[in-house]
């Protein structure tokens, strides 16, 4: 793929970097005159606007409406934060309350919920952590509980202490004294198991079984097995509320809706970030890079994150793409490095 920094010559860049961080810092757009005195360079006013014209050609920036000025696209973000921006450190401050609030805490889960609190702090926007377990949990206790005639409750409980709940609904009506049975046959027998590897243990043992409970065992099972399939991917999301009060956001309300939708269902985001956990280090989506509709007015900058050097999941920061990266950037890049020393060694 060509790079499209090889068409631009240096005052050109010099312009779009300039360009860009105007519009960032003030949310307006940029005129030449502006830019003639920011840009620190030795053009006449007609000479910008010819290197304006081309940039836009380039399908860099763009005019807003009738406006003199301009504003970035996502096309001209994607060139100023992979070959233009200056990033800054994060703040001595900032590191010290990052590695505070997560030297706080031993436990995993609250170690990634903290993580999801400070980082939208401290960017004032959304943030996500998909955590991905490389293997389906095994379960230590389950119990049925009888709902009505065609309905049973199937309580999962993991070696992790995570609860799940999930209702069977069976073709015949079972008696609580049933269900104990088979909860009591599958305590004893199963236990430290996932259901993947109960099920051909189960199915030779069927036969032996008594008839009354054996579907309703078979039943647990399957059901058991996509409760516990789903756990093995565990999404922390933070901040959202920031984003009502994002102006390059909060404008589009059908869009917004859409944003909360997307949030609360997940799966779109949580295939994006899983791009980011194969990354090395900080990868940035701008805009419809994330092939993710309601994201077309956003940027994600995610970053892996890993326990004793195995990488298992990622975090990141939903925004408008008129976001300060330089400074977004070190934050997400600081709490995914604290975070993955907190939890190799708690």
């Amino acid at each position: 793929m060509t790079d499209p920094t090889t068409d631009l010559n240096p005052r050109a860049r010099v312009l779009l970097k300039t360009l860009v961080e105007r519009y960032i810092e003030g949310g307006q757009p940029v005129g030449s005159r502006t830019l003639a005195h920011h840009a620190g360079l030795d053009l006449s006013p007609a000479s910008i606007r010819n290197i304006m014209s081309d940039l836009e050609d380039g399908g860099f920036i763009t005019s807003p409406h009738a406006s003199a000025g301009r504003i970035p696209t996502p096309r001209g973000y994607r060139l100023f934060v992979d070959s233009l921006l200056t990033v800054k450190p994060l703040s001595t401050l900032d590191r010290h309350h990052i590695e505070a609030a997560l030297g706080s805490h031993h436990d995993p889960q609250r170690l990634i919920s903290t993580a999801a609190n400070l980082l939208s702090e401290l960017s004032q926007f959304a943030s996500v952590i998909a955590v991905s377990r490389k293997r389906e949990p095994c379960f230590r206790q389950i119990e049925f509980l009888r709902l009505s005639d065609s309905r049973v409750l199937l309580i999962i409980i993991t070696e992790d202490s995570e609860v799940q709940n999930r209702i069977l609904f069976t073709d015949k009506p079972y008696t609580q004294d049933q269900l104990s049975r088979a909860a009591a046959h599958f305590n004893e027998h199963y236990v430290g198991l996932t259901f993947d590897a109960v099920r051909p243990r189960l199915q030779h043992e069927l036969t032996t079984l008594r008839s009354d409970i054996s579907a309703l065992m078979a039943m647990a099972v399957e059901l058991g097995s996509e409760a516990l399939g789903d756990t093995r991917h565990h999404y922390v999301v933070s901040g959202e509320a920031n984003l009502l009060h994002t102006p390059d956001l909060s404008h589009n309300m059908t869009r917004m809706r859409e944003l909360f939708h997307l949030f609360e269902h997940r799966t779109e985001l949580m295939q994006l970030l899983n791009l980011g956990q194969r990354a090395n280090g900080i990868q940035m989506f701008i805009g419809a890079e994330a092939g993710v509709a309601p994201l077309d007015e956003c940027s994600v900058i995610a970053a892996p994150y890993a326990v004793n050097g195995e990488v298992v999941g990622t975090l990141g920061v939903i925004g408008p793409t008129r976001m300060a990266y330089e400074r977004i950037i070190p934050i997400v890049d600081i709490t995914s490095r604290l975070l993955s020393s907190a939890l190799s060694h708690p």
